[in-house]
């Protein structure tokens, strides 16, 4: 396969493709998306074999358990796909949408409209469902879109693309507004992070390697999703039980997704009245706690090392921490955390003002668990991913957040003096 040819082709495609969508109607473009849905459906069984595929090859690749959760798809997560697809397709359609609108002294009459952005590459690992979630976003929000998923979920993302095709040409949208990379090659991956004739923005959803390479090589503008090293503080002032409940889930639910907790701050006040009674729940639960100073004399942890801190382990391991109030928190996630998502467990309004004005995560949350980190709990539908940067989108990237503008000016025989 001659890459760059294909990847050139396909390319093209997505950038005429854009332009027919850029104008379809919002009816046609929900009704599309319904029946992706429906075609998930009918084709549940194929699905489900394409990813009993994957899962081989992944066990041969010797895939960790947390990736292998991440890849895997059963009824209940292909049903969940399709109601992502049918939420986002409920979504009031963002195009066209008047902004805010104004009239200048001169008597111009102006509007910020929201447009499309135009071309989205996604480039993505191991979950197959971020398929379905990109193509449904991307859609909605009058964009084209050029999938790269994982090599493990290669035949997982076919099987569901096939679907999504099958919306678009029921409602006579052009198929190449959703397409899929057709190799595991990873050349296909250098040549959209190149394609500045073609693609407006690249979306990396994955790990720190896949991000780290996309940003140093990428010529297209990039929409950063960093690690997810999640932080859950213990203040002093938290309810002993919401904590409990609280921080055993944002542990454990799924340990390899992004909103994963990865580090345990526990406030001193709040170990000196307690003792180590959340992390003996944490070992209960079989994670590993790899705790720093008086947390290790704690029968089952082991000590942790200044690696620990700061690291997305997406595995059954947290490190652990006393601290010094809520400053001390602040001052360590400041330190070790990568402004995706960070939480406080308290009953103290005012130290909880204090967390989340003086930290800039994308997402912080009070006495709530961390993995619901996530566009599908934000009301989105779905997500493409959890954007850390400060530029354009941030937080939950939806179908909103893929969405550019431009002004509308209208005078009347208006000029200029």
């Amino acid at each position: 396969m001659d890459i760059s040819a294909v990847m050139t082709t396909i390319g093209a495609q997505a950038r005429a493709a854009s332009r027919d969508l850029a104008v379809a109607s919002a009816t046609a473009k929900t009704q599309a998306l319904n029946s992706a849905a429906d075609a998930i459906v009918q084709n549940m069984d194929s699905i489900l074999a394409a990813n009993a595929k994957d899962m081989d090859y992944g066990a041969e690749k010797g895939l960790s358990p947390a990736m292998m959760d991440r890849l895997m798809l059963d009824e209940a997560r292909v049903t969940s796909m399709v109601e992502g697809l049918r939420a986002v397709a409920a979504q009031a359609d963002p195009i066209g949408e008047v902004i805010e609108s104004w009239t200048q002294p001169t008597g111009l009459h102006i509007q910020r409209v929201r447009t499309p952005i135009g071309v989205i590459g996604v480039i993505y690992e191991s979950r197959p469902n971020v398929t379905a979630d990109a193509g449904a976003l991307c859609l909605k929000s009058g964009n084209a879109v050029i999938l790269r998923g994982g090599s493990e979920s290669f035949h997982s993302a076919q099987a569901i693309h096939a679907c999504l095709v099958t919306g678009l040409r029921a409602h006579g949208l052009p198929e190449h507004a959703v397409q899929l990379v057709p190799t595991r090659d990873r050349a296909a991956v250098k040549e959209m992070l190149q394609a500045v004739d073609f693609i407006d923005v690249i979306i990396p959803r994955g790990g720190k390697g896949l991000v780290g390479l996309v940003q140093s090589e990428a010529r297209v503008p990039v929409f950063a999703h960093l690690e997810g090293i999640c932080h859950v503080y213990v203040d002093g002032d938290a309810d002993l039980e919401k904590a409990r409940r609280v921080l055993l889930n944002a542990k454990t639910r799924r340990t390899g997704i992004c909103g994963s907790a990865e580090c345990l701050l526990v406030d001193r006040r709040f170990y000196d009245k307690h003792g180590d009674i959340l992390v003996r729940d944490l070992i209960q639960a079989g994670v590993e706690v790899r705790g720093d100073g008086e947390i290790a004399k704690t029968a089952g942890t082991t000590t942790a090392t200044q690696a620990d801190f700061g690291h997305e382990f997406l595995d059954m391991i947290i490190a652990a921490k006393i601290v010094d109030g809520v400053d001390g928190a602040i001052a360590h996630i400041r330190a070790f955390g990568s402004n995706h998502t960070d939480a406080i467990l308290t009953e103290n309004d005012d130290i909880a003002d204090r967390f989340f004005h003086q930290l800039d995560s994308a997402i912080l949350m009070r006495n709530a668990s961390t993995q619901f980190a996530d566009g599908g709990e934000f009301g989105m539908g779905a997500e493409i991913g959890i954007a850390t940067g400060k530029l354009h989108a941030r937080g939950p990237v939806g179908a909103v957040q893929l969405t550019s503008f431009k002004y509308l000016v209208t005078g009347d025989g208006t000029i200029r003096a």
